[in-house]
């Protein structure tokens, strides 16, 4: 067994952490009734989902949202989009869950998305791109809160150990 600071920094990058992320699934995607697709994927890559909400944004809420594009040229465009119909938001826990969300989107321009992401199969531009994920986990925490409410998240699982068990977990979001 090889130890010292090299195997040390190896075991560091395979770490797996247990995170939340923000999804959302914008106005295109719901409209285009791909919303079972989008969910469907995420389930399968085996991250849990928390909550889930669906709402036509109320302005105030996509400024807060997208507060850090604000000044940026698409910023206008980008929030009349995203209140323009019906969005789905979602919170989703898993190992890696904020790096595994990003990878099932695929590329923010679906024309540079990889087949077999949810943007590379479905995707027809860069602003019409199907859904959002958080970006850092910091930004899944900020997110999570303008949308959730901590006694919200909850997780319903059925208990391996005794079929037909179900056990509610409340998952409380971790203050900073």
């Amino acid at each position: 067994m090889v130890c010292g600071p090299r195997s040390e920094l190896k075991r560091q990058k395979v770490r797996r952490v247990i995170e939340r992320t923000f999804v959302m699934i914008k106005p295109d995607a719901v409209g285009r009734r791909l919303c079972g697709e989008v969910i469907r994927r995420y389930e399968a890559k085996g991250l849990k989902l928390l909550g889930l909400k669906m709402q036509i944004l109320p302005r105030d809420l996509a400024d807060k949202h997208y507060a850090e594009h604000v000044g940026k040229p698409y910023y206008e465009k980008l929030v009349t989009f995203v209140t323009s119909g019906p969005t789905i938001q979602m919170v989703w826990e898993g190992e890696n869950a904020v790096v595994a969300a990003r990878k099932l989107n695929g590329a923010t321009d679906c024309q540079d998305a990889e087949t077999g992401t949810i943007r590379g199969d479905y995707g027809l531009d860069t602003r019409h791109n199907l859904v959002h994920a958080s970006d850092s986990r910091e930004m899944a925490e900020r997110e999570i809160a303008l949308y959730f409410r901590a006694d919200e998240l909850k997780l319903l699982y059925r208990d391996e150990r005794e079929p037909g068990m179900s056990r509610r977990l409340s998952m409380s979001i971790a203050s900073g």
